[in-house]
């Protein structure tokens, strides 16, 4: 137990040094991490890691996820559906049936089943890398949108593809109308289950006493609940876990209703994310050497050979099926037309974003080591080994060279987006108006009465944190003190009163949500001022 637990403690002590490095040399830290991990395992007297699929799935998989679901506009996910629909499973789908004929042809045994399985293991990106790679860089909003909504849904569909092929395989029979029916009923149940058990979390979020702290902690068990619930009826819990966060953080302003909670939760939940990636990426690259040591029948070169062709397949595939989704509907429907012509830029890095990651690498490990005979899987080694290094290739390479693609072909937006300085100064001009209109309509006596709501009142018609930074500075004798808390009162019925103008604001079209989210965390932090100044 105790050489376990040092081994944990010098591991995230090993991560931590090595993401600071790789902010250092401005590298993204998951392409810095398998590289890393992949260096490290070598390491004589390093001991042997191995990564529990289960593990992954279960530990892992749900609160990436759903962070990510978290932080995905349910507004942009839904404008464009139709390029992240395409992607998500048009692209697994095409990638899967052509990775399942390719590899069945070059290596000699393998079946078509087999490259069944194979396709669903590595026909997702992973949604950390692309998202930390793009980090920081000059992106099209619809470009960023897109890959970060497909990275959301293309889990769900690769594992049932997965699934599917695995069941083929170990029972030797296959139905295609059969697996097709069963592949709408999985995904759509995970969203009933997921929404269903959103509303039950909604609903012990707001209605029943719960404090700062316990919201935190029912946010870090509600994507493990929704996507357990869903695997044990053998339904989608990916699925679960991504309808799931979407609505509980599209009703997010209803259920936490105080800055408190909200800074107190992204506290944590940054925290947490940050370590479950780091830790799964360095895992990659130092699971290696158990992946060498299983291919047996095969040497490392052929394994090699198979894994940079099925990666050159993968690529090829990305990009001829994303240049001919973005303009092909563009050709065929007047409507889609109106919207901004993406060009050749766009599609470019969206092609190249194509990075695997963890999922594809656990999903691997999880194919059973017996037949239901008791013979012995067949090519599981040379499977794991091959996902690999597709992983390897496409986290490394695209990884390393999609920003200086960008920079190349000096992407632009284009899209009609406003920028971001008028979208805040609209949405501090409509804040303030609904303080003033709320001050005056309800508190007009006070405004006679106190010379703090009186400066209040004049303060806002310029800015709200003036008013603020004079409240420190007041002296406070007795009358003042009482003053003092009538006037915290009042602020934080202004607050209350611009949080629904803020959830107004996501209704319209105008204003996006990552700008009203700064917004809102504005306000979070104004109101846990007035509230530290009454203690």
């Amino acid at each position: 137990m105790h050489y376990n637990l040092l081994l944990i403690l010098s591991l995230l002590f090993a991560v931590f040094l090595l993401v600071m490095l790789a902010q250092k040399i401005k590298i993204a830290y998951p392409i810095f991490l398998v590289l890393a991990g992949l260096a490290i395992s070598f390491i004589p007297g390093i001991p042997v890691i191995k990564l529990e699929p289960d593990l992954v799935f279960l530990i892992f998989l749900p609160p990436l996820l759903y962070e990510a679901a978290w932080y995905t506009s349910w507004k942009d996910f839904w404008k464009w559906k139709r390029p992240i629909s395409l992607l998500a499973f048009g692209l697994v789908f095409f990638t899967s049936t052509l990775v399942a004929y390719f590899s069945s042809n070059i290596i000699p045994g393998f079946t078509l089943a087999l490259g069944f399985l194979l396709g669903g293991i590595i026909s997702p990106p992973d949604a950390v890398a692309a998202t930390t790679v793009l980090k920081g860089l000059d992106v099209p909003k619809r470009v960023l949108t897109i890959l970060e909504g497909e990275s959301l849904v293309n889990d769900a569909s690769s594992l049932i593809v997965f699934r599917f092929a695995l069941a083929a395989i170990l029972t030797g029979t296959f139905s295609f109308h059969a697996a097709a029916g069963q592949f709408f009923l999985v995904a759509s149940m995970g969203v009933v289950i997921g929404l269903a058990g959103a509303h039950v979390m909604y609903a012990i979020h707001r209605f029943l006493p719960t404090t700062p702290a316990i919201d935190a902690a029912l946010t870090v068990m509600t994507p493990y609940i929704l996507f357990l619930t869903a695997e044990q009826f053998h339904f989608s819990g990916v699925m679960a876990v991504v309808s799931g966060g979407l609505f509980i953080s599209y009703r997010s302003h209803e259920v936490f209703t105080t800055g408190t909670t909200r800074i107190n939760m992204l506290g944590v939940w940054t925290t947490m994310i940050f370590i479950m990636n780091a830790v799964v990426f360095i895992l990659i690259g130092l699971e290696l050497p158990e992946i060498i040591n299983g291919l047996g029948e095969y040497s490392i070169a052929q394994g090699i050979k198979y894994g940079l062709l099925v990666s050159g397949i993968i690529i090829l595939l990305r990009f001829l099926w994303v240049f001919p989704a973005t303009h092909i509907p563009r050709w065929l429907n007047a409507e889609i037309r109106k919207e901004s012509n993406p060009g050749w830029k766009g599609p470019l890095v969206v092609s190249w974003a194509g990075m695997r990651g963890v999922v594809s690498l656990a999903t691997a490990l999880s194919i059973p080591m017996l037949m239901n005979d008791g013979t012995a899987f067949p090519h599981r080694n040379l499977i794991i080994f091959i996902t690999f290094i597709t992983i390897f290739v496409t986290l490394v390479v695209q990884g390393l060279t999609l920003p200086l693609i960008i920079k190349l072909i000096k992407l632009k937006e284009i899209d009609k987006i406003i920028p971001e300085d008028e979208q805040q100064t609209g949405i501090n001009l409509r804040l303030s108006n609904v303080a003033l209109r709320r001050l005056c309509d309800k508190y007009a006596l006070e405004i006679q009465e106190n010379e703090l709501v009186a400066i209040l009142k004049t303060n806002l018609e310029h800015e709200v944190a003036t008013s603020q930074q004079r409240l420190a500075s007041l002296e406070c004798d007795t009358t003042q003190i009482e003053e003092k808390e009538d006037y915290r009162k009042i602020l934080l019925d202004i607050y209350s009163a611009q949080r629904i103008e803020l959830f107004q604001l996501r209704k319209e079209k105008f204003f996006s949500d990552e700008e009203i989210r700064k917004a809102e965390i504005q306000l979070d932090l104004n109101e846990m001022k007035v509230s530290g100044a009454a203690h």
